[in-house]
């Protein structure tokens, strides 16, 4: 189990990603190629992918760096990817040395090291540099071309963590989050494949929702970088590829997410909040789905609230 300690100022500092993290994803879609049970919901991908001749060698030097457990490095995983990919590489060619030979010799301490991995812990430009394009270019096979689907599910998935923190605050955001995660004021429980204490010392927490992330939550293994825990995505926003992609291509990214966004009843601001956009985009896809027969509008005094109609409902159940 993982318990995180929690003082008053770290629920004041707590934050939730607004955004995928690609450098995740890539270590968790990597344990899923190599899942001996994966889940029903993501066998589309899995079969597509595994069809990409090139993918094989790529996976092999991602596989060596992130060995299922019980510890992968966590320079793979640089917080600098949440600004976007060329961002993250950027970080990773940064890597201080010193870091490096230390993530790599503990690395090696549980999982064999292949030769180029005792040249990376050396810090040698020519290997970093190599283990950047691998990178980039798994993340082009297994990532990119279902970048609107992991987009869509991810955003549904922000949406209702904002709300459980509007609704109840710092608090309220992590009881929602059971059952993966207790909260036991003043500490964090997560089921976890080690036993260990994360203190966060008034640092606060960043949450990450993983789309390939699964079962449990992930947290960085240095107790001293800033504390960071990825966690699975509800199962039920995981879309068939099949299906979401066509949803995805039938009404536009943004379009798809506030159609699911609008969650039994929404508002123009509500939907502008779940669906991190402005009013007026907002107004105009609602405007599109409306026409489309997919929701209805109704308006009480001054607010605008929206429904999706019966078809609405058939389009997203087929989509999930």
């Amino acid at each position: 189990m993982l318990r995180i300690h929690f003082t008053g100022a770290d629920l004041r500092r707590i934050r939730l990603a607004e955004s995928v993290d690609p450098f995740w994803e890539l270590v968790f879609s990597r344990h899923r190629l190599a899942d001996p049970a994966p889940p029903a919901a993501l066998r589309p991908w899995l079969e597509a992918v595994r069809q990409e001749g090139e993918l094989r060698r790529h996976e092999r030097v991602v596989a060596a760096l992130t060995p299922f457990g019980p510890y992968f490095p966590d320079f793979i995983t640089p917080p600098e990817g949440l600004q976007g990919l060329d961002a993250g590489l950027q970080a990773i060619l940064g890597t201080p040395r010193a870091r490096l030979r230390h993530e790599m010799r503990t690395l090696a301490r549980t999982a064999p090291l292949p030769g180029w991995g005792r040249r990376l812990a050396e810090g040698e430009t020519a290997t970093l540099m190599n283990l950047a394009a691998t990178l980039r270019s798994y993340h082009a096979i297994a990532i990119e071309p279902y970048q609107d689907t992991i987009d869509a599910a991810v955003a549904a998935e922000v949406s209702r963590r904002r709300r459980d923190l509007a609704a109840g605050g710092p608090e309220g955001l992590l009881r929602g989050l059971a059952p993966l995660m207790r909260w036991q004021p003043p500490l964090l429980e997560v089921d976890y494949d080690v036993d260990r204490d994360l203190y966060l010392h008034g640092r606060g927490l960043l949450l990450i929702p993983s789309y390939f992330c699964r079962r449990v939550p992930v947290a960085l293994a240095d107790p001293d970088l800033p504390p960071t825990l990825v966690y699975p995505i509800d199962c039920h926003s995981h879309w068939q590829a099949n299906r979401s992609e066509s949803l995805v291509a039938l009404l536009g990214a943004t379009r798809a997410t506030v159609l699911a966004a609008i969650d039994g009843g929404a508002t123009t601001t509500q939907l502008a909040e779940r669906a991190a956009t402005s009013p007026a985009s907002v107004s105009r896809h609602t405007r599109v789905l409306r026409d489309a027969g997919l929701i209805e509008t109704h308006r009480h005094g001054t607010a605008v609230l929206h429904v999706t109609t019966p078809l609405g409902r058939t389009l997203l159940s087929a989509g999930r």
